[in-house]
């Protein structure tokens, strides 16, 4: 496999998690573009990224850390008030205790293989990791639409949601029950899956949702290449089937922190 090919597979989940990282699509995808123009430059950061996965997040964190001293105003390169909100948010929280909760939870990376991402020990990472548990922890409780059509992820879900100190105000199978649901309460968060019980789609079903209010949006999904084109705006909240209850427990309390999503269109 070619040296390109090998990037090409794991780029889309980098921008994922350097969307989720930065608050921001076009920021996230700014500093992946930073990390393959220096590996161009430099035939040992080249020779890196084409190693494996965790080689090319490491190249990632050296970029992204000589670039994240100190975020500033965001600038006016067309981002949504949501992201604008979320760059303000990220300037008032340690961004390493943000980088070590997503590595270890959304990225599925072991602490072993953060702490080499990051280039940091693994009891530092640990520590960090806590901390960002404890700090996004202090969210207030909200409501949670579950929009799922498999009806033991969607009680996993449930009972995932309400352990974490949240209400469920409805669960949905389909387009038309999510509809139903929101005309009789606006959720504070929407857990939402791609292909729905009808044939009908999850995203149409956020989307609907979205035109109303605008909420913070979690799709859950066994296919994730469909939401990580780069042809259209994407959730800043992507998390793959199957999951770990601990990266859905994660992206709730990063998804809440923020306090709203970009919308899809």
């Amino acid at each position: 496999m070619s040296l390109g090919a090998r990037v090409a597979a794991n780029l889309p989940y980098l921008r994922r998690y350097a969307r989720a990282l930065t608050g921001s699509q076009a920021t996230g995808d700014a500093f992946v573009r930073e990390t393959l123009e220096a590996a161009l430059e430099d035939e040992d950061l080249r020779r890196m990224i084409g190693t494996g996965r965790a080689e090319l997040y490491h190249v990632f964190n050296k970029i992204w850390s000589s670039g994240y001293v100190d975020p500033g105003a965001p600038e006016d390169d067309g981002s949504s008030g949501h992201e604008v909100a979320a760059q303000e948010r990220l300037s008032h929280i340690t961004p390493l205790n943000r980088q070590a909760l997503l590595l270890t939870t959304l990225e599925d990376f072991s602490i072993d293989e953060a702490a080499f991402v990051m280039d940091r020990e693994p009891s530092e990472v640990e520590a960090l990791v806590q901390e960002a548990v404890e700090e996004i922890d202090r969210e207030s409780s909200t409501s949670v639409l579950i929009i799922e059509d498999e009806p033991l992820i969607s009680m996993q879900l449930e009972d995932l949601v309400r352990s974490l100190g949240h209400e469920v105000c409805g669960m949905a199978a389909t387009r038309s029950q999510a509809q139903q649901i929101v005309a009789e309460q606006m959720p504070g968060l929407v857990l939402a899956d791609i292909q729905l019980a009808d044939g009908s789609s999850g995203l149409d079903a956020v989307e609907d949702i979205l035109k109303i209010d605008s909420v913070p949006v979690i799709f859950i999904t066994a296919y994730p290449e469909r939401l990580l084109t780069g042809d259209r705006p994407e959730p800043t909240y992507l998390v793959t089937k199957p999951f770990q209850e601990s990266t859905v427990r994660a992206a709730i309390s990063q998804a809440l922190f923020f306090g709203s999503s970009r919308p899809l269109g």
